[in-house]
């Protein structure tokens, strides 16, 4: 059976980039999710939703922005061009995962995934102007956005890591309170596009539907969800500390803190001060390094090793018990 080459295995039988250079690869593909969150945003936020109003052209008659279309066509169509911006991102990290020495099969369909991400992403974009910005499109398109934020801070993470086995760092009541922080935070989210989609923001100044609830009460219900993110993340920096875990989980555990009483405090000023455009856009960049504090922290709750067992000191010593983590 020939083997197809392709330009990436051509690459990586020429190139084996260091691990520094793969991890600052796919950091670029975590930033450009970031930035690609506060731009969709600021799309919404400044009433450019439907700035082109055609996809995947502005108009139907021009792939471009016209003059026409002002601003707002700018401003829409400036935030289309970042999606290649954020493929060129994610493309080099693929490149850069896939050349490394040896192979790690893993870590590669991890960075692969980030492609797919962003090409469903796209799509769904383009189905949101053809709705004529649904909140409920709207919402999916904001949420796919974090799942690819996640999935490239894993890539990140990993890339650091051995492929063997994970190997917990915490006992076992913490590692679930860890992964309680993580259902919750991605409910918090969830809840906050409820807000978004019933609030004034509706992206466009034509007449936008929006999602069938009070705003305030939706405001209220997200403000209750962060309360229990924030009290988990109490007892999670307060049980890190008891059971003598190590420093840099008790790190990420402080820094997730800190990010919530931040993050919490611009939530209730905005909600006070008739959400600001600013405010809302600050918002939404705490939400993305939020997600980025909870998926470190639930990371550094396990390290990883060489996928090759060391082998055993002597016929009578027995081999080490682990407990069981959940694969990440």
């Amino acid at each position: 059976m020939v083997r197809v080459e392709t330009p990436i295995s051509l690459i990586a039988k020429r190139w084996t980039p260091s691990t520094k250079v793969v991890k600052r690869a796919a950091l670029s593909a975590v930033v450009m999710s970031v930035f690609i969150i506060i731009t969709g945003g600021a799309v919404r936020l400044t009433g450019s939703g439907l700035g082109c109003d055609t996809w995947p052209k502005c108009t139907d008659d021009s792939l471009f922005a016209t003059p026409e279309q002002g601003l707002h066509g700018a401003i829409e169509f400036g935030n289309r061009m970042l999606t290649y911006v954020l493929s060129a991102a994610v493309g080099w990290a693929i490149i850069a995962v896939s050349s490394m020495k040896p192979r790690r099969r893993k870590l590669t369909r991890l960075a692969w995934s980030q492609f797919w991400i962003v090409l469903g992403n796209a799509v769904l974009g383009g189905i949101t102007v053809w709705a004529g910005l649904n909140p409920w499109t709207v919402a999916g398109h904001f949420l796919l956005a974090n799942v690819l934020l996640t999935v490239a801070v894993i890539t990140w993470t990993r890339i650091g890591e051995g492929d063997g086995p994970p190997r917990p760092r915490a006992p076992l009541p913490v590692r679930r309170l860890a992964w309680a922080i993580v259902a919750t935070t991605a409910v918090l989210i969830v809840l906050g596009t409820s807000v978004t989609g019933s609030g004034k923001h509706a992206g466009d100044s034509s007449d936008v539907p929006r999602m069938p609830w009070d705003w305030s009460a939706a405001a209220h219900v997200h403000a209750i969800a962060a309360w229990v993110v924030c009290a988990l993340a109490i007892a999670m920096w307060l049980a890190l500390r008891m059971v003598d875990a190590p420093a840099d989980t008790r790190a990420r555990a402080r820094d997730l803190l800190l990010v919530l009483l931040a993050q919490g405090a611009i939530g209730y000023v905005q909600y006070f001060s008739d959400v600001p455009e600013i405010l809302v856009g600050i918002h939404m960049f705490g939400s993305a390094i939020l997600l980025i504090a909870v998926v470190r922290l639930v990371l550094s709750m396990r390290e990883r090793g060489d996928d090759t067992p060391a082998p055993l000191p002597g016929p009578s010593a027995e081999r080490p018990e682990t407990a069981p983590a959940t694969a990440v």
